[in-house]
């Protein structure tokens, strides 16, 4: 290999290196944490499982192929092949699968409730990965000094607080020290479950899938309840798929063939052999398999750790959420940048004091991880089902896969999942129904959003002209003074005229002597590159439509955008610009197409969203507003 070559090659390993490092930081903050509480869960008293030798060895077993089948074959290496150019994520996943056959509506729309029903519990899991992480590993003051049990929840709650609070903050400043920090975790966590596998190492045979096998004859009824703890360990496996935009596939891969998974295991049979020796450890296996002198270090590394796991799913839940805003699920809000290099990083305060609001609340409410536990297991394996499903879909639709490879490999993945969600179900009068009720608020209102929006756009075409007609009488007509300078106005159809024209016709007389209309639409991909952004058409002389295409990632700049106008031969002098927008009044009224509490809910959510203005980044001195009032 030439010089030259090695030299090209450096900056790609080092690009590697630093993505595989920043993926260990983010991605594999909630499943490092699962160690915290998993195998103690298996064990709770409410299942009535004895500590012999058999039932430990079966639930290492499970847990083992757990990891194997669900976090390593399905999320690994089949889930992160649906790689919507270079995006993961369950809306994601929804574009792929639902953009193949435009022709079977009934399909699709099932398809399209069934997604966001997912989207929805990602909600759910986004307030209670912050309170059952950062909760089991403060418990670790139990440990250390049981005279500390009050102390917990208000340690808790500060600690969220904080958490909460920095997000404004973004995580660019800190996100470096995440990678290394995780690092010290996943090494800690193999180390402590070595030495322990050293003096146990039969322990080791619970790979044998046998012991499994034989946990389930052995238990009946009581192994499969025990299910729904063993799923734990493989919580914030969506979490790889979901942040694949960031970091990539094969970074992700890497960093948990040869990191994560072996720490995992390592920790995981530690704890098993620790229980074969000490039954008695059951009551906290993690801490208990520290040496005295290094239980307070863990503890604060196990909330450095738990931190960084929830900071992960918060960043998730504010990449969701500007997902749903450009999709329209969900009026416009207040979304701001926290970094001048990547996209990614966004702070949306809406969101993040309702998330606090509500993590504070579950803390508060269960009082202990091992109650949180019930209502985690529900909203992962929804969505564990939920990828399968949509996931097969894309195989078959957009691979080509044949039939039977799809029902032979969805059989296998449904049968996990299926296990572990009904394992799950059970739970729900004691904590289950938490995710389900935050997802179906979530969906109910996400449904009204766009139900609304579409009764809203209907109201406004029935009150407008078509824009090709109005052309054609103003061009005519001598009635309409001309004035200098370029009027753009943001129309949702650009078939009809805007109200805003309308008004400013009937009120000021005048039209300009330019006149652009301004369509914004969103791609069902995460991107659209700035030489697709914008397409102008003249319309007759002085008409112009503008459309302008952004992915669900994106967010609308309506200034950046005109200035792309330049390669169709139209430019824009802002100062010389008004863009008119429309604000209208929503009045409810008894519509068949909507239920009346539908209504009102979609009146309070218009009131509640951001300004046009602020949110298509117009120059506020440049805008007109013209208000209308409107009849749902």
């Amino acid at each position: 290999m030439s010089a030259t070559t090695l030299k090209a090659a450096e900056p790609d390993k080092g690009r590697f290196a630093a993505l595989t490092l920043g993926a260990l930081g983010v991605v594999f903050g909630d499943i490092g944490t699962s160690p915290l509480y998993t195998l103690r869960e298996c064990f709770s008293p409410e299942h009535g499982l004895p500590l012999t030798p058999e039932n430990i060895l079966g639930i290492m077993s499970l847990i083992v192929w757990a990891l194997v089948v669900t976090v390593s074959v399905k999320y690994v290496l089949f889930v992160m092949r649906a790689d919507n150019k270079g995006e993961g994520g369950i809306l994601s996943l929804l574009a792929l699968a639902t953009s193949s056959r435009p022709d079977a509506t009934g399909r699709l729309t099932k398809l399209m409730a069934l997604g966001l029903f997912g989207a929805a519990l990602f909600y759910g899991d986004g307030m209670i990965t912050p309170a059952i992480s950062v909760l089991s590993a403060v418990e670790g003051l139990e440990v250390a000094q049981p005279g500390l049990h009050e102390m917990v929840v208000p340690v808790t709650v500060c600690i969220l607080i904080v958490l909460f609070a920095i997000q404004s903050h973004g995580t660019g400043k800190v996100g470096t020290l995440f990678g290394p920090i995780m690092i010290a975790w996943f090494v800690t966590l193999g180390l402590a479950g070595l030495v322990e596998v050293v003096q146990e190492p039969h322990i080791l045979g619970a790979v044998n899938p046998l012991y499994a096998i034989n946990f389930f004859r052995n238990n009946g009824v009581i192994a499969f309840l025990v299910l729904g703890s063993v799923v734990l360990a493989v919580t914030g496996g969506e979490a790889l798929y979901a942040d694949m935009g960031h970091f990539g596939r094969i970074p992700i891969r890497t960093a948990w063939f040869y990191v994560v998974l072996p720490s995992l295991l390592l920790n995981y049979f530690g704890q098993s052999a620790l229980l074969l020796g000490d039954p008695a450890a059951v009551r906290s296996p993690f801490y208990l398999l520290m040496p005295d002198w290094g239980l307070y270090p863990m503890i604060g590394l196990a909330t450095l750790a738990t931190v960084i796991a929830s900071q992960a799913v918060i960043s998730g839940v504010f990449s969701l959420t500007r997902q749903a805003v450009q999709l329209g699920l969900c009026p416009r809000l207040d979304i701001r940048h926290t970094s001048s290099e990547e996209e990614g990083q966004i702070y949306i305060p809406r969101a993040n004091w309702g998330l606090l609001l509500g993590t504070i609340g579950l803390v508060v409410w269960f009082r202990s991880s091992s109650n949180l536990a019930a209502a985690y297991g529900i909203a992962v394996t929804g969505d564990m089902v939920i990828t399968t499903i949509l996931a097969l879909v894309v195989a078959h639709r957009r691979w080509r896969w044949p039939v039977p490879a799809c029902l032979a490999l969805g059989g296998l993945f449904l049968s996990v999942d299926l296990s572990f969600f009904s394992a799950n179900v059970i739970k729900i009068p004691h904590g289950g129904w938490v995710p389900l009720v935050i997802a179906a608020m979530t969906l109910g209102l996400m449904s009204t959003w766009r139900r609304g929006r579409a009764v809203l756009a209907r109201r406004l075409a029935e009150e407008s002209l078509p824009l090709e007609q109005f052309i054609k009488r103003t061009v005519k007509s001598n009635d309409i003074h001309r004035v200098k300078g370029t009027a753009v106005f943001m129309t949702s159809s650009g078939d009809t005229v805007p109200i805003a024209l309308l008004h400013n016709l009937k009120h000021n007389q005048v039209m300009h002597e330019r006149v652009i209309f301004v369509t914004v639409l969103v791609e069902d991909v995460p991107r659209v590159p700035a030489k697709d952004r914008v397409l102008v058409e003249g319309l007759a002389e002085g008409f112009y439509r503008l459309t302008v295409r952004y992915g669900f990632s994106q967010e609308p700049n309506i200034p950046k955008a005109l200035r792309l106008c330049k390669a169709f031969g139209v430019e824009f002098d802002l100062m010389a610009t008004s863009f008119f927008l429309g604000r209208e009044t929503l009045i409810p009224r008894i519509n068949p197409q909507m239920a009346q509490w539908r209504e009102k809910l979609f009146v309070v959510m218009s009131r509640t969203a951001v300004s046009a203005t602020d949110f298509f980044k117009i120059p506020p001195n440049r805008v007109v507003e013209l208000g209308t009032q409107v009849q749902l």
